[in-house]
């Protein structure tokens, strides 16, 4: 709040496609889809239209007793595209309730089939899940859960899979005459993006081994540590995880929140790894950045373990807009640009595009750790004084609206998300402008 007394609030009054227009008439490209959610810009025609038409007929009505069109329709296309392995779907209002959702669920499910000692849950260390109190046990991203310590359950905090974490060994000399195979034996030393998925899983297993009778879950955002500093991993640790969790009786949470809908390169991430959780948890990107809605999709083997005629066994969970039919209409609008857009191949291309116009920043000495996966980047700025790292992140937001960029670092890691319609214009200015922020924030 304080940080308001120097920074003021921007005033937005429009939107247009990629773009945010304030109260004066300056403009922003919205280069992280206003929290990773707007996937087609803003006022698109075509989901606007579907929620125009949706507002004359009913507006929302309670899911407990009644349905409505929409929602079977989603349920059912959602369902599809995971070939109709998670072919049943609870809807909440936000990310958190997700993941507070399938927490419960998982939990719930393990007492009604005969095992109430399978209470306790697994997290990627700086994972992050969402702010509820539930959602916070399994987030490992100290700033947003320390002030609640006493009230939050403790959780199993295992290594991020994250490639960064790469080890390498530091006893290799590097001089003399010799100095290219060394070079070339100091590089085969260092471990590949899989090396370190494999052993970040390989300590999971460890843990399991111990405890997999007390453990009901395993919570993970697939591909891609969001919030966390843009982390990325090998689609192996996915794979290995869900063989692990088949292995010692263990479900498997995939939070694609922020990385489903397309944002990782195929619609779901888990599908990188041809492989299916026991829940997904959906939200941001579902409704295309219109209205709040969140859902968890899961498998009937799961479903059943609810479907008992004592209310006790019965998954109690409410929410006022469960399944409201106006967000369900942006939802089922967004779906339908994904499939008559060709959206997923569409993105190949812009990826491309976009990646190439970005190549002197990941050349850049003052950049570590430049990465892509899908239509996501990031690059870690070389700050040598690691607590600079907080306004490094200010200067650069501020400096960045002044170049007519909307950007949001994470400590002193950049990342773009942005909306998947730019054009070449678009991503040439993004490029441009955000190299000319990067040279002046750095000086």
């Amino acid at each position: 709040m304080q940080h308001h007394e120097s920074t003021p609030l921007i005033g937005v009054t429009r939107g247009e496609g990629a773009w945010l227009y304030g109260v004066h008439g300056e403009r922003y490209l919205d280069t992280i889809s206003s929290w990773w959610v707007n996937l087609f810009g803003h006022a698109n025609p075509r989901i606007n239209f579907a929620v125009k038409s949706q507002l004359d007929l009913i507006e929302h009505a309670m899911l407990a007793g009644f349905t409505h069109k929409g929602v079977v329709e989603l349920s059912e296309r959602l369902s599809d595209l995971t070939n109709n392995v998670l072919g049943h779907v609870f809807y909440a209002s936000d990310g958190a309730s997700a993941v507070e959702i399938a927490l419960k669920m998982s939990f719930h499910y393990w007492k009604n089939v005969g095992k109430p000692n399978k209470q306790e849950f697994i997290c990627l260390k700086g994972g992050y899940h969402g702010e509820t109190i539930g959602a916070l046990s399994v987030t490992d991203v100290p700033i947003f859960k320390s002030a609640y310590a006493e009230l939050i359950k403790g959780t199993h905090v295992v290594s991020s899979p994250d490639f960064r974490s790469a080890a390498q060994n530091s006893h290799i000399a590097v001089s003399g005459k010799d100095l290219n195979s060394k070079l070339a034996s100091h590089q085969a030393h260092i471990e590949t993006p899989q090396q370190v998925a494999e052993r970040a899983a390989a300590e999971v297993e460890e843990l399991l081994k111990e405890r997999s009778e007390f453990i009901s879950a395993i919570i993970l955002e697939p591909l891609v540590q969001c919030a966390g500093g843009m982390a990325m991993h090998h689609p192996v640790y996915l794979a290995r995880i869900r063989e692990l969790c088949d292995m010692y009786s263990v479900h498997l949470i995939a939070d694609e929140i922020a990385v489903g809908c397309g944002r990782t390169g195929t619609f779901f991430a888990m599908q990188s790894a041809k492989c299916w959780p026991d829940f997904m948890c959906l939200s941001k990107g579902i409704s295309g950045g219109y209205l709040p809605l969140s859902l968890v999709m899961t498998k009937d083997s799961i479903y059943r373990a609810f479907y008992d005629a004592q209310i006790t066994k019965a998954f109690l969970h409410s929410h006022s807009y469960t399944g409201n039919p106006l967000a369900c209409s942006a939802a089922l609008a967004t779906l339908d640009i994904f499939r008559d857009d060709q959206v997923l191949v569409s993105n190949l291309t812009l990826s491309s595009k976009i990646s190439k116009a970005l190549s002197p920043l990941k050349e850049d000495a003052r950049v570590k750790h430049f990465r892509n996966q899908g239509m996501i980047w990031a690059f870690d700025a070389v700050i040598e004084d690691s607590t600079l790292g907080g306004s490094f992140a200010r200067r650069f937001f501020a400096k960045a609206l002044e170049c007519e960029l909307l950007v949001r670092p994470i400590g002193n890691t950049v990342y773009l998300m942005p909306p998947y319609i730019l054009s070449d214009t678009d991503v040439s200015l993004m490029a441009e402008r955000l190299q000319i922020v990067f040279d002046e924030v750095m000086v």
